[in-house]
C-alpha cells in the first residue's frame, strides 16, 4: 500500500495501539448488546474485553459505568459504536440480498457478523486483518464454541502488504459482485493510502458491487483534542484516540467512487439516530461532528 502508516499502528496484536481500539469497540457492543432497547445484538463482544487483560475491567454492562449513560465514553460514545453496527449490519444484509454472496471486511478487526448475521445461502466472508488481531479472535470464538453462520475465511495480512493477492489466494473472485466494508479504519491511514484502498476495492469489483466506509472531514482533529469523547477515552482506557488517528489532509473518497461511475450517498451519523430514535445528537465541541458514513453501488447495466 502506498504511503506509511504511523508506528504506532505497527502492534501486531490487540495488546496496544489500533488493536486496543477493536476492544473498545467490542466493549461498546457488549453494552449495547445489554440494553433494552439495543439496536444490535454481539452476544460474542464481551468475551473479547474479558479475553484481553489490558482491559479485564472495562464495563460490559451500562449498569457498571459509574454515571450510566451520563459517561461521554461508554455512554454517548457506545452508543454511537452501537448506532454503527446495526447502520452497517443492516447495509451488507440489504447488499446481499440484491445477489452478491461475497462480503469483504476491510480491517475486520473483532467484527463477528460471519456469526451473528442471518446471511442468505452461499455467501462467504472474507475477513482480512493482522494476523495477531485474527489469531486472537479465532482463540475466543473457538473457546465458546462459536459456529459461523456464513463460510467464513480469515485472510491474515496487513492492509499495507500485498492483500490483494492474499485475497484473491483464498477464493475471492473479482468477476462477481460483491460487498465491501470499511468500518472505523480509514481514519487510522494515510490520505495517499485511502486513495489506494478504495482505487482497488473500484478495480476489483464489478457491476452489482456495494462499498461502505467511515470518513473524518474535519480539517484540524486536535480541535477536539479535549472534547468529552476523546478526554474520557484517554482517561478512562489510556486510549488517545487522536494520536492514532492520521493527521493528515483526508481524500474526497465518496467524490472518487462518484467520478468512476460509483451512486454514493454520504450521511452523518445523526441522521440514523433520528432515524432510530437512540443515538447520539449533536453538542457543542463534538468529536463525532465530522464522521460520515458512507454507502456506494456500482450500479448494473
Amino acid at each position: 500500500m502506498t504511503g506509511t502508516a504511523p508506528q504506532h499502528t505497527d502492534v501486531e496484536g490487540v495488546d496496544g495501539g489500533v488493536g486496543l481500539t477493536a476492544l473498545l469497540v467490542a466493549a461498546a457492543r457488549a453494552i449495547e448488546t445489554h440494553r433494552h432497547d439495543a439496536l444490535a445484538q454481539d452476544v460474542y463482544a464481551e468475551h473479547f474485553v474479558r479475553a484481553a487483560p489490558a482491559c479485564a475491567d472495562w464495563p460490559v454492562r451500562i449498569q457498571q459505568v459509574p454515571g450510566g449513560d451520563g459517561n461521554p465514553l461508554w455512554g454517548r460514545f457506545a452508543r454511537y459504536f452501537g448506532l454503527r453496527t446495526r447502520v452497517l449490519d443492516d447495509f451488507l444484509l440489504g447488499s446481499v440480498r440484491t445477489g452478491p454472496r461475497q462480503v469483504v471486511l476491510l480491517g475486520a478487526g473483532l467484527d463477528t457478523r460471519a456469526f451473528r448475521l442471518d446471511w442468505p445461502s452461499g455467501c462467504t466472508v472474507f475477513e482480512i486483518d493482522r494476523a495477531g488481531v485474527l489469531d486472537f479472535k479465532h482463540r475466543v470464538l473457538a473457546e465458546l464454541a462459536a459456529t459461523p453462520k456464513a463460510k467464513r475465511v480469515p485472510v491474515p495480512v496487513d492492509l499495507r502488504a500485498d492483500w490483494i493477492s492474499a485475497l484473491i489466494t483464498v477464493g475471492f473472485d473479482p468477476a462477481a459482485p460483491s460487498v465491501w466494508l470499511a468500518e472505523g479504519l480509514l481514519f487510522y491511514l494515510p490520505g495517499p493510502a485511502e486513495t489506494y484502498l478504495i482505487d482497488m476495492v473500484d478495480r476489483l469489483t464489478t457491476e452489482g458491487s456495494a462499498l461502505a466506509f467511515e470518513a473524518k472531514l474535519e480539517k484540524d482533529l486536535m480541535v477536539y483534542r479535549d472534547s468529552p469523547i476523546y478526554t474520557a477515552t484517554r482517561e478512562q482506557t489510556g486510549i488517545d484516540l487522536l494520536h492514532l488517528f492520521d493527521k493528515g489532509p483526508r481524500p474526497d473518497s465518496a467524490g472518487v467512487l462518484t467520478a468512476k461511475g460509483w451512486s454514493a450517498l454520504m450521511y452523518t451519523p445523526f441522521d440514523f439516530t433520528r432515524r432510530h430514535r437512540r443515538g447520539p445528537l449533536p453538542e457543542p465541541n463534538d468529536a463525532l461532528e465530522g464522521n460520515r458514513w458512507v454507502f456506494a453501488h456500482k450500479p448494473r447495466p
